[in-house]
């Protein structure tokens, strides 16, 4: 299939051309050159620097440790002063894109099976194939940095992350999917009055993790939703496990199911700004999309009297990208009131570590459930 791309790269029995894997949608490098354990992280550096990447040949744990020296080099340089948290925040989105390019120029080369035919290379069979699909005996060729991120994935899908608010279980995230390591809009789901209601919509629903906690609350029908099939099959999985596969339907849609219900619950991407890579999306909503989408087809959405329930962090307000009166301008131009809301103070790391070069907007940060109703028309 000419659409699959290949890397290409001079070796020792001549030209050699496999598949090129890569999650981001970066496209393969132009130059390649093998390195071993003979390369050192100085010429390492300097030629992923070029744009010249490194197809490794020698053991996986020093191809690692190449890595981890690479990164330490790429940190020394001191990030760029802001002037503002909109500049912070571009300079920091900027000097990540340049750390992942330069990080991504190490690369392992995967056989048709997945095997990684290095010295003391781990099994990442079972990884790639949650990634990827099952393997199709292509040999193909990924960045060390990309296949790390497969693994680490995959042990979070095992272990899963535990739930306060469903009694300890855990909720398994797939990989792309993102994970609710960050608890502050479970839990406002979880302690806000709910209204006496039979049937919610829990819109672009990920892992599951929202429909869980609405079904463990008694909400007798819930219909859930996303686009991405990943998502939709981590959500299936979690919410069977769960037992809750009977009240919760899980289908493909963009935003909306068809009908209404009296309760409707979305957790959009709060940072509207554009993803570096496809697996960002859940961060990051460019042009406020999904925000946006949701807003404006909420009211039609909505059963009387019923209530929409918006999870969004003020995130982006204290960096430039948002402002509040504009939200607020958006929600009334939809057709919708503020009927309550319930705020919940960041407590993930970040917002209490000084180096971070975001650190005065995540210090700032407050995520809020808005309870939304259809605007009552004055006769």
């Amino acid at each position: 299939m000419t659409d699959i791309p290949t890397l290409s790269w001079p070796d020792t029995d001549g030209p050699r051309t496999v598949r090129w894997r890569s999650e981001a949608g970066v496209a393969p490098p132009k130059r390649v050159v093998l390195a071993d354990d003979r390369t050192t992280a100085d010429a390492a550096y300097r030629l992923a620097c070029e744009g010249t990447a490194l197809l490794w040949r020698g053991d996986y744990q020093n191809a690692r440790q190449l890595l981890q020296a690479m990164a330490r080099r790429v940190d020394r340089k001191p990030p760029k002063a802001a002037a503002s948290p909109l500049e912070a925040f571009n300079l920091h989105r900027q000097a990540q894109s340049q750390r992942a390019r330069t990080l991504g120029m190490v690369l392992i080369p995967l056989e048709g099976d997945y095997t990684i035919a290095l010295r003391r290379a781990p099994d990442a069979q079972l990884a790639c194939e949650e990634a990827w699909g099952p393997a199709t005996g292509e040999a193909s060729a990924v960045s060390l940095r990309e296949l790390l991120g497969l693994i680490g994935a995959h042990e979070w899908r095992k272990k899963g992350v535990e739930i306060p608010a469903l009694g300890g279980e855990r909720i398994h995230p797939y990989y792309g999917v993102f994970s609710p390591v960050r608890g502050e809009y479970v839990d406002l789901v979880a302690r806000t009055p709910l209204p006496s209601v039979d049937k919610a919509f829990d819109i672009g629903t990920g892992t599951g993790v929202l429909s869980a906690v609405l079904a463990a609350r008694g909400v007798g029908r819930i219909v859930a939703t996303d686009q991405d099939p990943r998502a939709l099959a981590c959500a299936r999985e979690n919410l069977a496990r769960l037992g809750y596969a009977d009240q919760v339907e899980v289908i493909e849609a963009d935003l909306f199911p068809p009908g209404r219900a009296p309760l409707v619950v979305c957790n959009p991407p709060w940072v509207p700004a554009r993803p570096a890579s496809p697996i960002e999306y859940a961060v990051f909503d460019p042009d406020s999309r999904m925000l946006r989408g949701f807003l404006d087809g909420l009211k039609d959405h909505l059963e009387p009297g019923g209530e929409g329930w918006l999870i969004l962090s003020d995130f982006a307000e204290h960096l430039g990208l948002r402002t509040r009166a504009a939200f607020m301008e958006r929600v009334a131009n939809a057709g919708l009131e503020v009927a309550g809301r319930e705020d919940i103070r960041a407590r993930h790391p970040k917002a209490a570590d000084r180096s971070d070069p975001l650190h005065e907007a995540r210090a700032k940060e407050v995520t809020s459930l808005w309870r939304l109703k259809a605007k009552v028309q004055e006769k």
